[in-house]
């Protein structure tokens, strides 16, 4: 499991900063009437700045 975490660490800490950056836009930003299918939640909006994280992250990984 270490090596595995060695392995894909750009991919970890993509998604654990986007589900940061992603809670903190649903806390000081969101959506005031509920109608917004993700900024609506904290959960939804936190998967999807992980998601983002991991793309963005991606792009600065060595090639093996």
């Amino acid at each position: 499991m270490n090596e595995a975490i060695k392995k894909n660490w750009v991919y970890i800490a993509g998604a654990i900063t986007g589900a940061i950056i992603g809670y903190s836009y649903w806390y000081h930003i969101g959506c005031n009437t509920g109608t917004c299918p993700i900024k609506s939640s904290s959960i939804f909006m936190m998967g999807y700045g992980a998601t983002i994280g991991i793309f963005v992250f991606s792009l600065f990984k060595k090639k093996d």
